[in-house]
This record gives structure tokens, C-alpha cells and sequence, in this order.
């Protein structure tokens, strides 16, 4: 059988990974993480990490497997930190989920784990791998995990081909009360531990303490603009002209669209879609973020979910950030075709079609969707198969 490095998290669904591949007659090594030294910006009661690796370390001990702890601090910062703080000064949004998937996990962690020998590497996402034959060449598939309530494909939107020949998902097949129950029977540490909702290897995080490291708080004013306003878009900002690019334009929000509603304390700060942390009361519904603007340190507000400044038809990927897991399926320029696709993690599916062009992809949805934001992911499916994926310019 394989050897199988194990990122091992001190969380319950890599705990129940390596252990079945263990089952499986795998030879299994336990490697645990270090992504982050800098403990002022994270919430110790929700995710400290040296417990995880306590918890990681006496999970090895009961399956018998090797352990060591790695030290990725330098790569993460290079790779992950300064890319958001990079972001969220542009008034974009990243997600650090997906970054460090393609870059950490099944990038430096892979290079890793090959140097010690492994065939492949494997971790405790909720998704499934299989491989099908295209033209008489191998190409790997990935699927979504079959708890519904749990798939994590998304979050591997970026990887690639080479990338998933090497990886390996032990629990994409199970529900989370089968991996509970598997732990439990087990008697592992980790059996009850509740779900890390922090950033990948970190843990839970402050953001705007930790986004103060580089990005000095700076007081502006949130504009309110009430729902029966016109918003113009945008068209300086489009690429080309066409009719898929007039409907992903974005909005061209200006103080004069709108009335001053309060103070905030930075734009680089907040994100489209953005409800809490507003601190303003008052209004009939709840004040949501529809648009930001960190040049003129401003923060465009509407009421309520419903507020046509918050939804949009269409979105634009660049050609540099369209990505396909499936190189066979990528479109060429002039080329369309239709997927179900989500804007982020754990939101459902929404029927899309795709127009490609030698500037990027437009993605034309069938309903218009709210807080479309730039710098977050866009992955589009087929069928259970995640396809492909991009980086949203607007």
C-alpha cells in the first residue's frame, strides 16, 4: 500500500482520516502545521494552537503513527498574510481558505510530505477524488463531499491537476455524525472537539486588530443610499464592450447618490455584503455594505437584503485568474456553456452561464445574486464535479 502523510489539525475529521487510512493498510505519518507565531490578533479560547497540537500529537500516539510538528510560519506569511493585507488595502476581499489550500497544504506541505517519501498526502476536507480516462490520459475528478451540510469542495477550488493526483480526501464519503461516531468509538481526544471557524491552521482571528498590523484605522463616513436611488455603473472599469459586460459592470457609487449616516473606522476594513460592525441603528431594516471605496476612505450602506445596490446579474474573472481543475472542459474565446455555480462557501448552487473572451470569463447568473466581491472565489459545477473556478474582478 501508499505512504500517506496526514495533515493532522487536532481536529476530529483528520483524526478519523488517518485512522481510515490506516484501515485501509496505508503506511501513515501525522504532520501537524505551525502557520502563525504572532498570538496578539487571535482568540485563544476559540482555536489556540497549541492545544490543537497537543490533541494532534496524542491522536498519533492512540493510532500508532509517527508525529512531528512543521513550522510554515515564513511561507504562510509570504504567501497568505501579506496577500490579504495586499486585498483588504485594494478594498478587496480574499479568502485565505482557498490560498492556503492551493499554496500551503498542497504546495509547500505536499513538497514536504514528497521529501519524506509519501505517494500522496491527505486531509480531513469533506470532498471526494475519483479519475476518469479522456483521450487514453488519466484526469482527476473533484467531487463534492456527500454531507451536503459539510462539503468543502469549494475551498479547493484552485488546485490543479498535478496537485489532485497527489491528494486524498478519507472522509468525503462520510456525514459528520458518522466521523463523530468513528472517533468516539475510538475514544479519541478529538471526538467532541468543536469545528475550527478560524483561518486555515491559525484559528480564530480578531480581523480588524489583525488587519491594524498594516493597515492604520482611519475615520470616514458611511453614505446611506435609499433603494429607489439609480445607481449608474461603472463602464471605464470594463475591459471591452459587450453584452455580457454591461451587466457585470460594477456599480459607480458617489456621496452625492446618497446622505451621511455615521462615521466608520476604515473602508479596508469592510466588505461588501457586510451587516455587523456597522454600529449604526435606527433604520426601518438593518443596514447592510453595498459598496466600499478605500481611495476616498468611503463606505456605501442600504437597507435591508432586497437593496438592488446589493444584488447583481453578471460577474467578470480576468483571463489571468480563470482557472480550470478540468483543463479538457475550458472554454475558448467565443465559447459558452452552462454550470451550476456559488459565490461562496456553503451557499447553494445557482444555475450560471459562462461566456469566454480573450479579456477573461463572464459569468451570467439566472437570478441576480447579492454581494458579489471582488477578490473572493467563484467556482462553477457540474453536477457533483467542481470544474472550475476564478478570482472575481467586479
Amino acid at each position: 500500500m501508499a505512504r500517506v502523510v496526514v495533515g493532522l489539525s487536532g481536529g476530529v475529521d483528520s483524526s478519523v482520516a488517518a485512522h481510515l487510512l490506516q484501515e485501509e493498510g496505508h503506511e501513515v505519518i501525522a504532520l501537524f502545521m505551525r502557520n502563525w507565531h504572532d498570538e496578539t490578533v487571535t482568540i485563544h479560547d476559540e482555536c489556540p494552537w497549541i492545544e490543537d497540537s497537543n490533541d494532534a500529537m496524542l491522536v498519533a500516539e492512540k493510532l500508532g503513527i509517527p508525529f512531528q510538528v512543521i513550522d510554515l510560519s515564513e511561507e504562510y506569511k509570504e504567501r497568505i498574510v501579506d496577500y490579504m493585507f495586499s486585498e483588504y488595502e485594494q478594498g478587496r476581499t480574499p479568502n485565505p481558505d482557498v490560498l492556503c489550500n492551493r499554496e500551503i497544504k498542497f504546495d509547500v506541505f505536499l513538497e514536504k510530505a514528497l521529501s519524506l517519501g509519501a505517494d500522496y498526502v491527505a486531509t480531513g476536507h469533506y470532498c471526494r477524488r475519483d479519475e476518469i480516462e479522456v483521450d487514453g490520459k488519466t484526469v482527476y475528478r473533484l467531487l463534492s463531499g456527500l454531507d451536503n451540510n459539510k462539503d468543502q469542495s469549494y475551498f479547493l477550488c484552485q488546485l490543479n491537476q498535478e496537485q489532485l493526483s497527489k491528494a486524498l480526501f478519507p472522509i468525503g464519503h462520510l456525514q459528520k455524525s458518522e466521523v463523530r461516531r468513528i472517533a468516539t468509538e475510538l475514544d479519541l481526544v478529538t471526538a467532541d472537539k468543536k469545528d475550527s471557524q478560524g483561518l486555515c491552521f491559525i484559528g480564530k482571528v480578531r480581523l480588524p486588530e489583525f488587519l491594524q498590523q498594516q493597515l492604520a484605522p482611519k475615520k470616514g463616513q458611511v453614505i446611506e443610499i435609499a433603494a429607489g436611488t439609480e445607481i449608474p455603473k461603472d463602464f471605464s472599469r470594463l475591459p471591452e464592450q459587450n453584452e455580457w459586460s454591461e451587466k457585470a459592470a460594477p456599480f459607480a457609487f458617489s456621496a452625492d447618490l446618497g446622505s451621511v449616516k455615521g462615521e466608520h473606522s476604515g473602508a479596508h476594513y469592510f466588505t461588501i455584503g457586510q451587516r455587523k460592525g456597522l454600529a449604526i441603528g435606527g433604520t426601518p431594516e438593518p443596514l447592510f455594505v453595498i459598496g466600499t471605496d478605500t481611495e476616498h476612505n468611503l463606505i456605501y450602506a442600504g437597507q435591508g437584503e432586497s437593496h438592488p445596490g446589493l444584488r447583481k446579474e453578471a460577474l467578470f474573472v480576468a483571463a489571468d485568474d480563470v482557472h480550470w481543475l478540468r483543463e479538457d472542459l475550458s472554454l475558448k474565446s467565443g465559447e459558452q456553456s452552462s454550470y451550476m455555480a456559488r459565490i461562496r462557501y456553503r451557499q447553494s448552487l445557482f444555475p450560471v452561464t459562462l461566456h469566454a473572451t480573450d479579456k477573461g470569463l463572464y459569468v451570467l447568473f439566472e437570478e441576480a445574486q447579492k454581494a458579489v466581491t471582488p477578490g473572493q472565489f467563484v467556482a462553477w459545477y457540474q453536477g457533483e464535479e467542481l470544474v472550475g473556478s476564478g478570482v472575481i474582478q467586479f
